[in-house]
């Protein structure tokens, strides 16, 4: 709507003739009173104070337009007659005026008001050098007044914020700044902050401050002011939310005061004492740093031990006494009885008579005061002849007897024979299947028994019997206590082409031992090995110092296994040479490691060490070293490293390289190397991207704590090696832990993101865990280095009542933008209602050091015809590279080219990689691909094998 040039029309500026126009009103007004009273005096209506200009009683006020809504400017003012509103300069239409008129009851005077409408497109439209505005001009018969400028803009608020709060992690007491600066607006926004949703009023917390600029200033942290932050901007058009800031309080742990020292651990002797004290004071909470130092200190502490008395050698014999005897003492000092022991047994003083019945008693030879003594004496003598003599025939009879069974035994053992014979050349290609018989019958062997197949056991693993310890083994080891009665069936299959008439398969664990037979050549004593065989109960786990076994090998080889810890040595057949026996060690670190990370370099698996280091083989030996990694070439760069003898750790090479001095082969869970020297090894890796990723074990213990009510959960996240929760389950069991739940695995992933714990779930009736420690957040760094020390939170959960015994509740691992895992713990804090759950799902051999043939899945004449076989190149490239690719090593293919048999070696690789499970059949499936066998192992017969092992040894010239 266009704007006139003045009221009437016209030109621009104030008419001249507007003051004669309100004249004009007043004179008309003046005749028509004078027409109607005939009178010649004013009426008092008409004003006549003389000077008064309008006075405005209310101006226009600024506005603002929202969204497409006009708004209405307003001034009132007195007296005056017109009043009209003037915008931009120019004036507005007479016809946009909305105009009211009143009078003034306390001065008589007229009062009149203007309104006018401003609508959007008219600001819009407006392009000035300042915003658009209006202003009232009133007049009166004396002259005009302005009002003061009104300005009218168009109200709006931007979506996006300039600066957004971001989150925070302090320690507790520290200060809190969280900036915002919010969107552009018309009018300027109001700044309001909101905590978990719920407006904060900085006047009833003197702690935190809102005044700053729209910043949020918390001067000292409390855990209370844990939570998440938004800015809140509002202006009369709309309201706007900020990102919300995440504000973490964190606790650093602190120690609690040391226990008392505990009683020495030995009765006597040298022993140790030792103190603890724990991470409570204050608890770590929120992510904060755990406690920095031992938490636990030994001593060492000596007890006198007790010795028990000891006689001295008899003295010489007194003189002859008047009473015809002489006496003899000694005493206890050799040596004598002191902190406790016991006094010498027997007589200090010993007595005889001293002239053989001469000797003259009151007038009397002796011999006929005392003839009944000596009669008595006499008869006492010959019943203990007699007894003696029975004493030696039993004892002779006894020996007889031994001697008489044990050559029987002998005798008897031709189905032991039988056994070797059949498993000589088939070794692990056979099958055993023990069964148990309902009847109380005896322990035996014999395959012409009926089996009972309702009851049945199967073991798969090798199994030879070439020893007689080794049938004395398997008959009364404690491996078959639970078995009343046991049948051995020999099953018959084959394999044609190696010789193999029969396949054995062991279903379970090889519970034989190797014992050394005669003394070493390199030794000058052999110290004799315990013939009793013993099962190791997978809860059985060796302590920190047990982490090393040792084995006395020979030319035959063996293996050298480090129990539960996924860690063994592999000695080949004929690596040693013959005549010559060493005692080989293997060893784990589970102290501090002394190989230090450059940079990015992570330790993937435990420090292993294996010697001697002057040993010398012949043939390259298998060491299996456990590693956390989840392999891929596309994310890892993993190098195998040594320690040399001066400290420091140089690498061997790494694992994609190409290497003629070594070999690794790198499985999911394990690395397999192939080496020519001892010494100690370590796995690094250096990850090439941010999806490199560890495997983490994870796993819940608990226990019941000081207080009766409390109970006490540990969350820990360790490298996923066996040895490294071989450590944690050994913690556990001297602080009392109980595993609560099965170890689940983790991948954590190398993108800098930290960890967070938190237990879900709680029955809330029956338990409560503190505030604000039900969640707690790990750094990355402390995560991805975890190898110094086992990595775990604490979580204090409370009773309500004492009648409380099940526990209910979730906890949840889970990295930032990566992996969750959840353990479920169902159990019962009562140590005798709760279910026991193993510690490891499968056990290593259950004796460290086996060697010779036992130690091997695949028998030594089966070796020995596949070397043959595919060491000689054949023409349609059936040769050990085929065997090669077949068994997956498909790299660095040249280090097996320059062994003197690369198949034996190829086969050592096999054996280290089987150890646990001994497939044969994938051993028997890749000969056949190849072609060295013709048909498959279940559809051959026994007469079958006989020709086709014919027709293979003419074709090779076997």
């Amino acid at each position: 709507m266009g704007r006139a040039a003045a009221p009437g029309g016209g030109g621009g500026g104030t008419p001249r003739w507007l003051p004669w126009l309100g004249l004009c009103f007043w004179a008309a007004g003046a005749a028509a009173a004078r027409g109607t009273d005939n009178s010649e005096v004013l009426p008092e209506s008409i004003p006549s104070a003389p000077g008064t200009l309008p006075h405005f009683i209310e101006e226009p006020d600024d506005a603002y337009i929202i969204k497409s809504n006009p708004i209405a400017l307003r001034c009132k003012a007195r007296p005056a007659m017109q009043i009209f509103f003037k915008c931009n300069g120019e004036w507005v239409h007479q016809n946009e005026h909305v105009s009211e008129e009143s009078l003034d009851e306390s001065s008589g005077l007229k009062v009149r008001e203007v309104f006018i409408n401003v609508t959007r497109q008219q600001v819009e439209d407006f392009h000035g050098p300042e915003d658009y505005w209006c202003q009232c001009v009133a007049w009166s018969h004396l002259g005009t007044s302005k009002s003061r400028k009104a300005s009218v803009r168009i109200a709006y608020l931007r979506k996006n914020f300039e600066q957004d709060p971001q989150g925070r992690e302090v320690p507790i007491e520290g200060m809190i700044v969280l900036h915002c600066r919010p969107p552009e607006g018309v009018p300027a926004a109001e700044v309001e902050w909101l905590k978990n949703e719920e407006p904060i009023d900085s006047e009833q917390d003197e702690n935190i401050d809102t005044r700053a600029d729209h910043n949020l200033i918390i001067r000292q942290a409390r855990l209370s002011d844990s939570g998440n932050y938004t800015c809140m901007a509002a202006n009369i058009v709309a309201k706007r939310r900020s990102l919300s800031a995440t504000v973490v309080v964190y606790v650093n742990g602190g120690w609690s005061s040391w226990t008392e020292w505990s009683a020495c651990n030995v009765r006597c002797g040298r022993g140790w004492q030792k103190r603890s004290r724990t991470c409570t004071n204050p608890a770590p909470l929120n992510g904060g740093a755990f406690c920095e130092g031992m938490s636990v200190q030994k001593i060492t502490c000596t007890s006198l031990c007790p010795v028990d008395g000891s006689w001295e050698v008899w003295s010489e014999w007194s003189v002859c006494s008047p009473e015809c005897e002489h006496l003899r003492i000694r005493e206890c000092t050799a040596p004598a009885p002191r902190n406790g022991g016991k006094f010498c047994e027997g007589l200090s003083q010993e007595s005889e008579n001293c002239t053989d019945g001469l000797c003259i008693l009151d007038k009397k030879p002796l011999h006929e005061i005392k003839p009944q003594r000596w009669s008595r004496r006499g008869i006492e003598s010959a019943s203990d002849i007699a007894l003696y003599s029975g004493l030696g025939a039993a004892v002779v009879a006894v020996a007889v007897l031994v001697i008489g069974v044990t050559l029987y035994r002998r005798s008897q053992s031709d189905y032991g024979v039988d056994v070797i014979d059949s498993s000589a050349l088939t070794g692990g290609f056979q099958t055993f299947n023990f069964k148990t018989v309902r009847q109380g019958n005896s322990l035996l062997l014999n395959s012409a028994m009926q089996p009972d197949l309702t009851v049945s056991r199967t073991y798969s693993g090798p199994i030879c019997l070439q020893d007689p310890l080794d049938k004395e083994l398997m008959t009364e080891s404690s491996l078959f206590n639970p078995l009343s009665d046991i049948k051995v069936k020999v099953q018959s299959s084959f394999m044609v082409s190696l010789g193999v008439s029969e396949r054995a398969e062991y279903h379970g664990k090889n519970h034989s031992r190797t014992f050394p037979h005669g003394n070493n050549h390199s030794f000058s004593t052999m110290h004799p090995r315990n013939k009793m065989p013993y099962i190791q109960n997978l809860s059985s786990l060796p302590t920190r110092t047990e982490l090393r076994t040792t084995g006395v090998f020979g030319h035959l080889g063996g293996r050298l296994v480090m129990p539960n810890t996924g860690v063994s040595l592999l000695i080949p057949h004929g690596a040693i040479p013959e005549e010559n026996s060493w005692e080989i060690y293997m060893s784990i670190n589970q102290g501090e490691p002394s190989l230090q990370s450059d940079g990015s370099e992570v330790l993937l698996s435990p420090e292993v060490t294996c010697g001697p280091p002057d040993m010398i083989v012949t043939t390259p030996f298998a060491l299996t070293i456990p590693h956390c990694a989840d392999v891929s070439s596309e994310h890892w760069n993993i190098h195998l490293k040594k320690r040399t003898q001066q400290g420091k750790w140089e690498e061997v090479m790494s694992v994609e390289d190409e290497s003629t001095s070594c070999y690794c082969l790198l499985d999911p869970f394990a690395c397999h190397v192939l080496l020519d020297s001892f010494g100690t090894y370590a796995l690094t890796g250096e990850p090439i991207t941010d999806c490199a990723v560890k495997q983490l074990k994870v796993a819940v213990f608990g226990c019941m704590s000081c207080n009766s009510l409390d109970y006490n959960l540990r969350v820990y996240c360790v490298d996923n090696t066996p040895c490294a929760f071989q450590e944690v389950v050994s913690d556990e069991r001297h602080q009392g832990g109980q595993l609560l739940e099965e170890p689940k695995l983790l991948h954590f992933k190398g993108n800098t993101f930290s960890l967070q714990i938190s237990v879900l779930d709680i029955p809330p009736f029956l338990w409560r865990i503190k505030p604000f420690t039900a969640c707690q957040e790990v750094p990355f760094s402390r995560v991805w280095c975890s190898n110094r020390q086992p990595l775990h939170c604490a979580f204090s959960l409370e009773r309500y009542t004492p009648t409380t015994t099940q526990l209910s509740c979730k906890i949840c691992i889970r990295q930032l933008k990566g992996h969750e895992q959840i353990l479920q713990v169902q159990t019962s804090i009562l140590e005798s209602e709760r279910e026991a759950i193993t510690f490891f799902a499968q056990e290593d051999s259950t004796f460290p050091a086996q060697t010779g043939p036992k130690a091997f899945k695949i028998p030594y004449s089966i070796r020995q015809r596949i070397c043959a076989t595919f060491d000689t190149p054949n023409a349609k490239g059936k040769d050990w590279q085929m065997l090669a690719q077949k068994n997956s090593i498909n790299r660095n293919l040249s280090y097996f080219a320059t062994q003197s048999s690369p198949s034996a070696v190829i086969l050592n690789l096999w054996e280290a990689r089987h150890q646990h499970d001994g497939d044969l059949d994938s051993l028997a499936c890749a000969l056949e691909e190849i072609g060295r066998t013709h048909t498959k192992l279940s559809n051959i017969s026994e007469s079958q094998l006989d020709e086709a092992d014919f027709n293979y040894s003419r074709q090779n010239g076997l």
